[in-house]
């Protein structure tokens, strides 16, 4: 048997270069790079194969580990999950900084393969440095604390076990329903240990990933339950972009008059201008969308793993409406006791449809309604597109201005703050996966990160990322990353003064402004409740190597759009808006703790409240 004698890291990369993804008789090189941050854990192993590679294998230099497994994950989204970047790290704290990570791709189910580097597997120099002893365990290291969030973890202590322990990475890195952040631990003696591998291991493989099909079985009791309803709903999860079913999705919704809504990770499966699409559902929901859901006796569920917001804590649909799943992992297809179409979502809509279509069903909603709670919906975004406030920029107003402004095929991104909120419901798509949300883990300072992947993914379309000043200062790092690999990207700086999303959660369930704002130290009362602090974003955007805009008027903001889309590198525009300018309600709940003994009443009238709302919401 010819073999290769390589170390661990070079015959990792060797393995990785090799590996391909078929869907729909489409072939994808699956990994498009590494990206990585190198310390002594990784440097003089995986970091000595990438340089021996360096003319196969593109290394891009990360800023921050985080950051840069955010851009890797951002990056596979916006390729359906059938692209990738690694990400490596030394141990210790470049390790422990990718585990936030880690929880996001495994809550949003995007698959991102993770290869910190470990301890001494021989043991030999402990405690190295950045190692924690852990006196009941001594096999435990800092890389352990990926385990409870990750799909598949190991550590490779031997060379030769790279081979079954990278097979499984696939495996799992390739399911459309079990994947996620995949952790292979490296110890920094072993990536540099040689082994003779058989040259077969490097030999190109290609991972099909089949449309599972939907059983007859369950697509005849589904139909049966549907026929029997006259409003249901269809909502659309982030499973219907991956399974490419956004056609699909609009077929189904013709063919039956079904009305159609959206979680976050599934808007854009249908354009607003629809007449049977009705946005958001949910805490973020549009009014529309949430009337048609209260009042639906029938929910249709495609690709979502339906978590809170999504239903508004169990409380936005009717108490006795069914529940049809259309999912291809089976956790997600039984949730709500729904009746359960276990399958990739095209393929089970269009068996879904097949069979309706034979029972000549039809939804029965009368077509005056839908369009008129459609242009009520439309006059509501309109007056919250056009706000005019004489002491600033409201947030709506900025949104719409920015909404006319860019193209159609430009993406945005955002995940956290008030903004996710705001676009769910006002945010006009009409084309699909031109808006990437990460809502899974809403993970703060994803955004400009997020926005450099994905335009490592789309290189020739204008990418915005939506952040406000609180998620900005998180993580902003990969900035300069996206300057260093000349990828543009564009930034818009909703600067409000803090973390005015949860302020308003705070006094909205009876608290008083308590440590949410961006204020100094008052002298008089020692607390954080003095003047604004002044934060000039576009200064510290320019020291950077970005370009940068201000704008406090709309004027400014429309100057501002224009300038940054002339500019041929990244550019952030730092805008000025009010707090509490943000949408909210709409007929929505969200189930939030509220002390149930204060000495405020209006926490305790909130908590009397959540209560009452709580006996109206499903409890499992």
């Amino acid at each position: 048997m010819a073999t290769i004698r390589l170390t661990m890291a070079q015959a990792l990369l060797k393995f990785l270069n090799n590996q391909y993804v078929e869907f729909d008789g489409q072939e994808y090189k699956c990994f498009k790079g590494v990206m990585g941050i190198f310390g002594h854990g990784n440097v003089t192993g995986i970091g000595q194969a990438l340089e021996q590679y360096k003319n196969e294998i593109l290394f891009i230099q990360g800023k921050n580990e985080q950051g840069m497994a955010n851009a890797a994950m951002a990056f596979a989204k916006q390729k359906n999950r059938l692209e990738m970047f690694a990400c490596t790290s030394s141990i210790g704290p470049g390790a422990l900084n990718m585990v936030t990570a880690a929880g996001t791709a495994t809550v949003n189910r995007i698959p991102l393969l993770l290869l910190p580097g470990d301890t001494f597997a021989s043991r030999q120099p402990d405690p190295v440095l950045q190692q924690i002893e852990y006196p009941l365990d001594y096999t435990v290291t800092a890389n352990d604390a990926f385990k409870p969030v990750s799909k598949f973890w190991d550590r490779i202590v031997r060379p030769e076990q790279l081979m079954s322990s990278v097979m499984q990475a696939m495996r799992v890195l390739t399911d459309p329903a079990d994947t996620g952040a995949v952790t292979l631990s490296l110890p920094q003696d072993v990536q540099c240990e040689a082994y003779d591998y058989p040259a077969e291991f490097f030999s190109k493989r290609v991972h099909r990933i089949d449309r599972k099909p939907a059983a007859t079985a369950s697509i005849e009791r589904a139909a049966a339950i549907i026929s029997t309803k006259k409003r249901p709903v269809l909502l659309c999860g982030g499973g219907v972009h991956y399974s490419l079913a956004t056609e699909e999705v609009v077929r189904f919704a013709e063919q039956f008059g079904i009305p159609v809504v959206e979680t976050q990770a599934g808007k854009s499966a249908i354009s607003w201008e629809h007449p049977l699409s009705f946005g958001g559902v949910g805490v973020t929901g549009t009014l529309g969308a949430n009337r048609l859901a209260a009042e639906a006796d029938l929910l249709l569920c495609v690709g979502t793993r339906l978590a809170d917001f999504s239903t508004a804590s169990k409380s936005a649909f009717h108490p006795e409406a069914a529940v049809v799943h259309i999912n291809v992992s089976p956790m997600d297809a039984f949730k709500l006791e729904g009746a359960a179409i276990v399958a990739d979502a095209q393929a089970g809509l269009q068996a879904l449809l097949q069979e309706l279509a034979q029972r000549n069903y039809h939804a029965s909603y009368e077509a005056e309604m839908l369009s008129g709670l459609k242009s009520q919906w439309d006059a509501e975004v309109e007056r919250l597109y056009n706000i005019d406030i004489e002491q600033g920029l409201a947030q709506t107003r900025v949104l719409g201005e920015i909404n006319g402004f860019i193209s159609p095929q430009d993406v945005i991104v955002c995940a956290a703050g008030s903004l996710p909120g705001d676009l769910h419901r006002v945010w006009r798509t009409t084309q699909p996966k031109t808006y990437h949300m990460e809502y899974g883990f809403s993970c703060m300072g994803y955004e400009v990160s997020g926005a450099f992947g994905v335009k490592l993914a789309e290189p020739a379309g204008e990418v915005y990322a939506m952040v406000g000043d609180g998620s900005y200062l998180m993580l902003h790092s990969e900035l300069v990353t996206s300057v260093q690999e000349g990828r543009k990207i564009t930034i818009l700086l909703f600067d409000n003064h803090g973390f005015q999303c949860i302020h308003n959660l705070q006094r909205g369930q009876g608290g008083g402004s308590f440590g949410n704002e961006f204020r100094g130290r008052s002298a008089e009362s020692s607390q954080l409740n003095g003047d604004y602090m002044k934060i000039d974003f576009a200064a510290h955007a320019r020291s950077l190597g970005a370009a940068s805009y201000s704008a406090r008027t709309v004027e400014e903001l429309r100057e501002a759009l224009a300038s940054a889309k002339a500019e041929a590198g990244t550019t952030l525009i730092d805008i000025k808006v009010l707090p509490g300018t943000n949408t909210d309600g709409y007929e929505s709940w969200w189930h939030v703790g509220v002390a149930e003994v204060s000495e405020s009443d209006s926490v305790q009238a909130a908590h009397e409240s959540m209560k009452r709302k709580k006996e109206t919401a499903k409890a499992w």
